[in-house]
């Protein structure tokens, strides 16, 4: 740890409050870079990256995406993402900017590197450096502050030559002009559509079915399965066997202190008259004349809630102006100092915020409490217990990991251990049918990636343990005949629509073409309707129709000479023959109103395809050498 971090370092005892922190460098592995053992995936100029680092690299990757896509995230997402590549890319990308730092003989400073660490505002409090908070943050993330500076430090070094790369990248106003008008001339188009849905006398004959499923076999396929015998292991059945005494009780206690403390709380209502920033001065005084009313008429016995109902400007009117109950910090200053300095069923003169004048009343007033290591024994005892019944279940599963070989039945080995095995029936990626296996997405994740008779390394499912082991490995077959036949027909349907709907578009665009005709005379002869977009952009979604490329690329070359494509357009609906309707673009003042933001949104763009462009020369003049697929 660096001498200088210890010397902005405070006293305070932080409570810890963390939603969601990420010190984790997501694209960076946490390893031994001069590590010259065989575990290596790559090598970059003669420099090892490890399977260590990768395997963080890509851990880290996967947690990302899993909370960018929350309960969305699947198998067929992981695969699109490719983490594979994008985690050996990254690291191999890291590796040559420090390289290249290096040799450009950049550095970063002690004191460069503790100023940085000193002011992110994760490890402040009060606006100040707090080492405790440092310390604390650091080992929930599983990091030590020799790791964190380590990669700290080398982060700052590859932003350094990235600013030095792209430093001298600059945006012309041509530029940004053209691209403004680029992106903000609008069109406006007719259409017809021909839509696969409405041709519903479409009904296949049994022989037809027939012969589209022989030459679509290949669609009709099972999904692969694979069948497993595991063993679960739930730290609940180790609880009865834990004993906490009361000297540990006391001691966590004291150590977690702040666990127990109870910060002064209010419940308040308020009638909020706003104000606007730039209202004037006469108009705000008027509105604080009004407010003292409203004040006088509450301290007189008139009712708080029916009087913020009726005058108050502020979205808890229709509660009654209630806020709840409330820290100290949870609102603005002078309101917060205001409330608690209060008693309850006060109401106080008018306070002024940013948001207007306030009238507080104060409902209830809970002071600041800590409960006595009594009153938080049971919590204590039951966190502890769960703590060690954990420890010992992750014993009892690393015991039985230890002691398995692979082709070894698992069943037999873990009842060796006192421990019950179980076995699924065949299950796909969605996971086995068994009531006691919570996470089954996670459970099938983990057997899809094992051979045959392979055994899993321990897995934690929802704070359980289970080792797995693949029994059979049922690969995708293609399914009977009269198994998907109404599959088939759905599917052979849908085609033969889609045929009629675009044989019926290709004609009328043949008939346009032919006959000069405009597109609105074209569909009256047809009995077809003609609809009208309103004005969309290249970069938007076309009103009534949604986001189709194709269709905006199209309207977009249309001219008032050639006002038609040369074709039917297909989209998700269906066929559509456009017609451009008018085209506008964008105002002068439009275009001097965004400049700034549109050319710094333009020079993020070429810095980073500078540097894209960098690097991919630096790869291309490096050696590197991979050892995985």
């Amino acid at each position: 740890m660096l001498r200088l971090m210890r010397d902005y370092a405070t006293s305070w005892f932080i409570k810890i409050i963390l939603g969601a922190i990420v010190i984790v460098f997501v694209l960076w592995g946490v390893g031994n870079y001069g590590d010259q053992s065989q575990n290596q995936i790559a090598l970059v100029n003669g420099e090892p990256i490890t399977v260590e680092e990768y395997r963080t690299a890509y851990n880290n990757l996967l947690e990302r995406y899993r909370q960018m896509y929350g309960e969305n995230f699947n198998d067929d997402i992981l695969k699109m993402l490719d983490l594979e590549n994008q985690a050996i890319n990254s690291l191999i990308e890291q590796r040559l900017l420090l390289q290249e730092a290096k040799r450009l003989e950049f550095r970063v400073t002690d004191e460069e590197l503790a100023e940085a660490i000193r002011t992110m505002p994760v490890f402040q409090q009060d606006g100040r450096f707090s080492n405790r908070i440092y310390q604390a943050v650091l080992s929930q993330n599983r990091l030590t502050p020799e790791t964190f500076e380590v990669l700290q430090r080398q982060s700052m070094l590859t932003e350094k030559i990235r600013s030095f790369i792209t430093g001298n990248v600059k945006v012309s106003e041509l530029e940004t002009r053209e691209w403004f008008h680029w992106n903000n001339s609008q069109v406006k188009i007719d259409y017809v559509l021909f839509d696969p849905a409405a041709y519903e006398d479409v009904e296949p004959a049994e022989e037809a079915l027939h012969s589209y499923y022989e030459k679509n076999k290949e669609k009709y396929k099972s999904e692969p399965k694979v069948k497993a015998r595991y063993v679960r292991i739930d730290p609940e059945i180790f609880t009865d066997g834990v004993t906490v005494t009361d000297e540990e009780i006391l001691a966590d206690y004291e150590e977690n202190i702040e666990e127990f403390r109870t910060e002064k709380s209010v419940s308040a209502r308020h009638i909020l008259l706003k104000t606007e920033p730039d209202e004037s001065e006469e108009s705000v005084e008027e509105k604080r004349k009004k407010a003292l009313e409203i004040m006088e008429k509450a301290k007189a016995g008139e009712d708080f809630a029916e009087l913020a109902r009726t005058h108050s400007e502020g979205p808890t009117k229709e509660n009654g102006g209630d806020l709840g109950e409330f820290k100290q910090g949870d609102m603005v200053k002078p309101f917060s100092d205001t409330a608690f300095s209060m008693a309850p069923g006060q109401i106080s003169e008018p306070v002024k915020t940013q948001f207007g004048w306030h009238v507080i009343k104060v409902e209830k007033v809970n002071e600041a409490s800590t409960k006595t290591v009594e009153e938080a024994t049971e919590t204590i005892r039951e966190k502890l217990a769960q703590q060690r019944a954990k420890t010992l279940a992750y014993e009892a599963a690393e015991n039985l990991y230890d002691a398995t070989f692979e082709g070894d039945n698992l069943a037999e080995i873990a009842k060796m251990h006192n421990l019950e095995p179980a076995e699924t029936d065949p299950f796909t990626r969605q996971g086995p049918d068994a009531e006691k296996i919570t996470d089954k997405r996670g459970f099938a994740r983990a057997a899809f990636e094992l051979q045959e008779n392979g055994i899993s390394d321990i897995i934690d499912l929802n704070d359980v343990y289970y080792l797995i082991q693949v029994t059979e490995k049922l690969p995708a077959q293609v399914e009977e005949y009269d198994a998907v036949k109404e599959k088939v027909k759905r599917d052979l349907t849908r085609e033969l629509r889609e045929e009629k709907a675009k044989e019926a578009a290709d004609a009328f665009a043949t008939q346009i073409a032919k006959e000069g005709t405009s597109l609105t005379d074209a569909a009256g002869a047809g009995e077809l309707e003609v609809k009208t977009t309103d004005f969309f952009k290249r970069t938007g979604a076309i009103p009534e129709i949604g986001y189709e490329q194709e269709i905006t690329k199209a309207a977009f070359q249309l001219t008032g000479e050639n006002p038609y494509p040369d074709s039917p357009l297909k989209a998700q609906k269906g066929y559509y023959i456009i017609a451009l309707k008018e085209k506008k673009l964008p105002e002068a003042e439009e275009f001097e109103n965004q400049k700034d933001s549109v050319e710094k949104q333009l020079l993020r763009q070429k810095e980073f395809k500078t540097l894209e462009k960098w690097i991919a020369q630096l790869r291309e003049s490096s050696e590197i050498e991979q050892y995985m697929d």
